[in-house]
């Protein structure tokens, strides 16, 4: 049964009236269903109604006018920048069922504004949407002044009463989320209005990355969830929720199946502020569905789409090689960018749920038995390296000492002797004395690194392991692990840009067994989760590195991952007219479109394509940009 919908009675006001805090949130909070009125006066410690007056004295705001923009002032806007899509995105939510999948960084994480954000070669923070911030004396809350100009795709204002909305709907059962209940219940203290755009931010103990933490703060648009209750999921599987960036997808540009734009918002309201401005400037971006990567990239060559990640080496070394007619012509330039990020875990994720999965010794076994070091030299062709950890790449936290185990056919024999695993059997499997072989799934949703988990299945037969491979699409493949469906995941989370790593999503038992969260090996461990707690609330750096340290020896002890693989770069290729700055990108890109920084020349474009038509050519352009690349 879904909740009463509508507008809330004149004799509720009357009984609401006689509370004076009651009164003062229906007066604040306005154009709300009764439902969230009734929650924030249920949690009268957490959501406060305040005025400007009552705003802290010797607040020492700032905004940002000393942090450099980073986009190019000679970027043009317009045109249609043409790229694709592996799967067609299951719903438009943001969130709830099917709603963290690839599509979903178009929409929301490389497009939402939150309130400060920061700047990806310095690190200092610039103002979105919020034009002003402080941080209080104990260093627990932040105060901000929202930009009066900032809108929704729809026109509607952002309002400081989005920001007190957000925590109701990200606490609620509707949205099948455990990880944002969690998040948004344990962490934060408290919310303020002071006005339509002033408000306050409480975290439970001051943190080291506190303005990551409040500073990257989205609102939620509560007059777009007005029908938020029980059929959540259904009703708005395919109502996009009006955006705070640059980019909305229109009714008309969904083709399911088969395509779905993106188109800029009409009058977008950053879009000449500084920090925004000279980004975000294509007019459209088409992705066409085209399951097959490397038809993808005859897609690419042949110029139906603009650019094309060349990390893979058979892209970079095979199907693009410095000698292609396409590059030797000028036509299509390859670029090579060292960033400084966390790096995305790849590697196995194994289920610790199902049948013998449940052995450590078979874990352990399994860890020796991947030769993930033979995948970087054969395939990778050396330029990748081996992840140690499942928190690679953070800087302030390096982790010392903590090493993934090497591939060895003795120590993994001698694991899986421990679990009763001593002989072979006619195919050369291991099997027990009841006769179950030692054999597992398994499943991936990347058909471009199919050959990686060819190499890996020839290694482990030598210890007597045999992998049978599953690759499904990209969306079906996260869904079956999501739902706890395998045996051994072959995948990746991709990491923010944060200053240390998190433990709680993928490790604490409150997120085993069960389906929607992302601890895909089903671990269950008490001191893990004791560790993590204390983790969480730690408010030193000292203290974040030694606990980051004691969780990382334990989950290695359980043996439930096998670090993969990192790049320290991308590799790109594009068409000549597609245009970036001087250097290219910035040092906390994931990627070359991350940042919004590229730009089409549509006079470019037409001399590329009579170029082509006639047999002229252009100087050839395969560029390294190292500056970020690390010294040691």
């Amino acid at each position: 049964m879904t909740p009463a919908r509508l507008l809330i009675p004149a004799f509720a006001l009357l009984l609401l009236a006689l509370s004076g805090c009651a009164k003062k949130t229906a007066e604040a909070a306005r154009d709300i269903t009764p439902e969230v009125n009734a929650y924030y006066q249920a949690h009268p410690d957490f959501f406060t109604f305040a005025k400007p007056a009552d705003l802290p004295a010797d607040l020492a705001w700032q905004d940002g006018r000393d942090v450099p923009e980073f986009s190019a002032p000679e970027a043009k806007r317009g045109g249609t920048l043409h790229g694709f899509i592996d799967d067609f995105p299951r719903t438009l939510r943001f969130i709830g069922p099917d709603a963290n999948g690839s599509f979903r960084n178009y929409i929301l994480d490389d497009n939402a504004l939150t309130l400060v954000q920061r700047q990806p070669n310095t690190g200092q923070y610039y103002p979105a949407l919020a034009k002003s911030w402080a941080l209080s004396a104990d260093g627990r809350t932040m105060y901000f002044r929202l930009d009066p100009d900032a809108r929704y795709s729809d026109g509607a204002p952002v309002t400081a009463d989005d920001y007190l909305f957000a925590f109701f709907f990200f606490r609620a059962t509707y949205i099948n989320e455990p990880w944002y209940n969690n998040y948004y219940t344990t962490n934060f203290a408290n919310v303020t209005r002071y006005d339509d755009h002033t408000l306050a931010v409480t975290w439970k103990e001051s943190k080291p990355d506190i303005y990551d933490r409040l500073g990257s703060l989205s609102p939620v648009p509560q007059h777009f969830y007005k029908e938020l209750g029980a059929d959540f999921a259904q009703r708005y599987q395919w109502r996009l929720e009006p955006t705070t960036g640059p980019y909305t997808v229109l009714p008309e540009d969904i083709h399911k199946g088969t395509s779905i734009d993106l188109t800029r918002v009409k009058n977008w309201w950053a879009s000449d502020k500084p920090w925004f401005r000279h980004r975000y400037n294509f007019d459209r971006v088409s992705l066409q569905v085209i399951r097959d990567p490397d038809k993808a990239f005859e897609a690419f060559k042949r110029g139906d789409l603009d650019a094309a990640g060349l990390s893979l080496p058979k892209y970079w070394y095979d199907k693009l090689p410095d000698s292609d007619p396409l590059v030797q012509s000028g036509y299509v330039q390859k670029v090579v960018f060292y960033n400084e990020i966390p790096r995305p875990t790849y590697g196995l994720y194994l289920n610790s749920a199902r049948p013998l999965l449940d052995n450590r010794d078979i874990r352990s076994g399994i860890n020796f038995a991947t030769n993930f070091q033979l995948v970087i030299d054969q395939y990778f062709r050396g330029d990748y390296q081996r992840m140690q950890s499942t928190a690679d790449g953070y800087a302030l936290v390096p982790l010392a000492g903590i090493k993934s185990r090497p591939f060895s056919v003795d120590d993994a024999l001698a694991s899986f002797a421990k679990a009763g695993f001593t002989k072979r059997g006619p195919d050369g499997i291991l099997v027990d004395d009841k006769g179950r072989r030692l054999s597992f799934t398994v499943t991936s949703g990347y058909a471009a690194l199919k050959d990686v988990l060819s190499i890996l299945k020839q290694e482990a037969l030598k210890a007597g392991l045999e992998f049978n491979i599953e690759v499904l699409d990209g969306t079906t493949a996260w869904k079956k692990v999501q739902e706890k469906q395998h045996d051994i995941a072959f995948t990746a989370f991709n990491t923010g840009i944060e200053m240390y790593p998190r433990y709680w999503e993928n490790f604490h038992s409150v997120n085993a067994h069960k389906p929607q969260t992302n601890n895909l090996t089903n671990l269950a461990d008490p001191e893990i989760d004791a560790l993590i707690k204390r983790y969480d609330r730690a408010t030193s750096m000292d203290e974040i590195r030694d606990l980051a340290t004691q969780l990382e020896t334990r989950i290695r002890e359980q043996a439930v991952f096998v670090p993969g693989f990192e790049m320290p770069f991308y590799r790109s290729g594009f068409w000549r007219w597609v245009k970036w700055p001087k250097d290219f990108n910035v040092r906390l890109s994931q990627a070359a479109m991350d940042q919004g920084l590229a730009w089409i020349d549509e006079d470019t474009k037409k001399e590329t394509l009579d170029a082509r038509a006639s047999g002229k050519t252009f100087q050839p352009s395969i560029t390294t940009y190292d500056q970020w690349k690390r010294k040691d």
